[in-house]
C-alpha cells in the first residue's frame, strides 16, 4: 500500500485572502499594552489563535476576524496605541476597500488570518529626530 496522500496540497482558491501580516511598534510596557489589546481585539470579534512572546522586546500574536469586522479591528489598533508600519497601513486600507466596495468577494472569504508582530520600543531607542518630529519641534 502507498503511504502517500494522493489528495494535492490544499492551496487557496479564488477569492481567499493569505494571511495577513501587520507589523507593528508601541512605546508601552509590553505586557500591560498586550493584555489591553488583546480585550479590544475580543471587544472586535478576533478570536486569538495564538500568542508568542519573543526576547527581548517583541510579541507576535495570530488570530482572525470577520471582514466584516476589519474596520472596528483598524480603528481598535490605532485606538490603542500601535503605530503600524506603512505597508501594514496599505494593507488594512485595501481590506477596507474590499470590504466596502467589492461585496461578491467579500462574500467568498468571510474570515481572515491575521498575524500581527508588535515590537516594543524604550522611548530611548527612539530617535532623537523623531522624538523632535513627533512633538512638532522639527
Amino acid at each position: 500500500m502507498n503511504s502517500k496522500s494522493t489528495h494535492p496540497p490544499p492551496r487557496n482558491l479564488p477569492g481567499e485572502f493569505p494571511v495577513i501580516e501587520l507589523r507593528g511598534r508601541s512605546f508601552e510596557d509590553r505586557e500591560d499594552f498586550v493584555t489591553v489589546l488583546l480585550n479590544t481585539m475580543a471587544s472586535c470579534g478576533c478570536w486569538l489563535l495564538g500568542r508568542r512572546d519573543l526576547p527581548p522586546n517583541a510579541t507576535e500574536l495570530t488570530f482572525e476576524l470577520q471582514l466584516r469586522s476589519v474596520f472596528e479591528f483598524y480603528s481598535a489598533l490605532l485606538s490603542c496605541g500601535v503605530d503600524l508600519s506603512r505597508d501594514s497601513h496599505t494593507l488594512m486600507k485595501s481590506l477596507c476597500t474590499v470590504r466596502d466596495h467589492n461585496p461578491h468577494r467579500a462574500k467568498s472569504r468571510r474570515i481572515l488570518t491575521v498575524r500581527l508582530d508588535l515590537i516594543f520600543m524604550d522611548e530611548l531607542d527612539a530617535s532623537p529626530d523623531l522624538a523632535r518630529t513627533a512633538m512638532g519641534l522639527a
